[in-house]
């Protein structure tokens, strides 16, 4: 039999953004305040319909760069200014997540280095980093004492996948220093480490790890004060996409 379009119920694509950065050596997400209904006033994960023209990493990166004004990079490279890098996490399609109609979500991972205040676009009505903690309660209040309630749609689920992603990635791949400027030293990569796995890590052993791993970090031959104290050594990423021997995460 012909193929007949309309013989299969109609169903929207979207793109949900997970946007990771560390400030103030805490592991923050991007999280936008919706304006308008369904879940009008509750805070969500950025993101938006895929339009006709594009594909879904058009899409993904048209909604990194409005949310943020970052631009995606191409993630065998190290990350340049004003670049995040940015992956497919997975794939949504509760039959029920969306109270409008069927729409299935393919989420994205972004990373990027300290990031300022973000504004807020489309139908988002206000827009802020948070720690990822607060973001995943269910209950309580947060650090600026407003009542806390649960993300709209299953963007829990989706902001729990994507810092797990990044927790895992960062033991065998390079990936913590997107979290990083184009040059840092060995203190500012471990405290990514640790704002990102939660965990305190021994500088000496950290130092040492890093900088005997071949291809991670490749020295600049400058220095900076920027942290306080004595000149340290600067860095920037190495051509190495995996780490052997990994960093491994230790168990809390």
């Amino acid at each position: 039999m012909p193929y007949d379009p309309s013989a299969f119920p109609p169903f929207a694509v979207t793109v949900d953004l997970v946007v990771l950065t560390v400030r103030r050596h805490a592991l923050c997400a991007l999280a936008v305040r919706r304006g308008e209904p369904p879940f009008q006033g509750r805070w969500a994960l950025p993101g938006g319909f895929v339009r006709a023209d594009e594909d879904l990493a058009q899409a993904a990166a048209r909604e990194l760069a409005e949310e943020t004004g970052l631009r995606a990079h191409d993630p065998a490279v190290p990350v340049q200014d004003n670049g995040a890098h940015l992956e497919q996490l997975a794939t949504y399609g509760d039959p029920k997540r969306d109270p409008r109609m069927r729409v299935v979500s393919v989420a994205h991972l972004a990373l990027a280095p300290d990031l300022p205040a973000p504004r807020a676009g489309g139908d988002a009505s206000n827009a802020r980093w948070a720690p990822v903690e607060e973001l995943l309660q269910q209950s309580g209040y947060g650090r600026d004492g407003e009542p806390v309630a649960p993300l709209a749609f299953d963007h829990a689920q989706i902001l729990a996948d994507g810092v797990e992603r990044a927790r895992s990635k960062i033991e065998y791949s390079s990936l913590a220093t997107a979290f990083c400027p184009p040059e840092f030293t060995v203190g500012e990569l471990r405290r990514v480490y640790e704002a990102v796995w939660g965990v305190a890590l021994d500088p000496r052993n950290f130092h040492r790890k890093v900088t005997g791993t071949p291809g991670f970090l490749v020295p600049t031959g400058g220095t900076t004060t920027r942290q306080g104290g004595r000149p340290a050594q600067l860095f920037r990423a190495g051509g190495a996409t995996l780490l052997n021997p990994p960093m491994l995460r230790p168990e809390v």
